[in-house]
């Protein structure tokens, strides 16, 4: 085990000025290990690379072409020089000493992949309380099987494969689904590592029209599985 291993950070982010800085700074704020902080702009059209630009050599940015949230997670992948892989949307928090918590759980077993912790859902405090009663969010805290919580090995991430860019919403339910067939060994810490903000432009709010993907993406792992037997 890599006492002190190289953590690549991947942000992709797409018109998100109004947050980003909050959630690179929640990355920063991070001790224990060595930081690869890699922000992808996925097209925006807003202020996002001058907010990137602020944190100067403390990340790495880079721009593409809007390809959709799998795509700039890819991107990151492709750039990313750490021995494991980390990440979280531009909207998000990470909580004090997240990464710590989840070497602490690698350092305990040697064969462990993948780490997960628990999310707290908040309500951003730009929201008027008429939009806060209209999304109304549960407010207890939930296991997070999710890539905000996630901390993985790189060459188990590898094993699995990449996101599935021809899902603009769903494609960690997909990436997640193929994880599993292989047997990925993961752990649910009982810490809340993430807080995941709402807000009126979340992705499942904004592109409820992209729901389909989870659809598909469930259906494909149903069928990778009948295919199986």
């Amino acid at each position: 085990m890599n006492y002190n291993p190289l953590i690549s950070v991947i942000i992709p982010v797409y018109n998100g000025d109004k947050y980003l800085a909050e959630a690179i700074e929640s990355v920063l704020t991070q001790t224990g290990f060595r930081l690869d902080l890699i922000v992808v702009d996925d097209g925006s059209i807003d202020n996002t690379a001058k907010v990137a630009e602020s944190f100067g050599s403390l990340i790495r940015y880079n721009y593409q072409i809007n390809a959709g949230i799998g795509a700039a997670r890819n991107r990151g992948i492709a750039l990313a020089k750490g021995d494991f892989f980390a990440f979280l949307d531009a909207d998000d928090l990470w909580t004090e000493n997240k990464i710590k918590r989840q070497l602490m759980a690698f350092e305990a077993d040697p064969h462990l992949d993948i780490a997960f912790g628990h999310i707290q859902q908040f309500y951003s405090p730009d929201l008027t309380q008429s939009e806060k009663d209209r999304i109304n969010i549960p407010v207890e805290i939930m296991q997070g099987h999710h890539t905000g919580t996630m901390l993985i090995k790189k060459k188990s991430f590898l094993h699995v494969g990449l996101f599935n860019e021809e899902l603009r919403i769903g494609e960690f339910i997909d990436w997640y689904a193929r994880a599993m067939e292989l047997n990925i060994k993961s752990i649910m810490l009982t810490d809340v590592l993430l807080k995941r903000r709402i807000h009126n432009t979340n992705q499942g709010i904004s592109q409820r029209d992209q729901r389909s993907g989870y659809v598909h993406a469930l259906k494909a792992a149903l069928d990778r599985r009948r295919g199986g037997r």
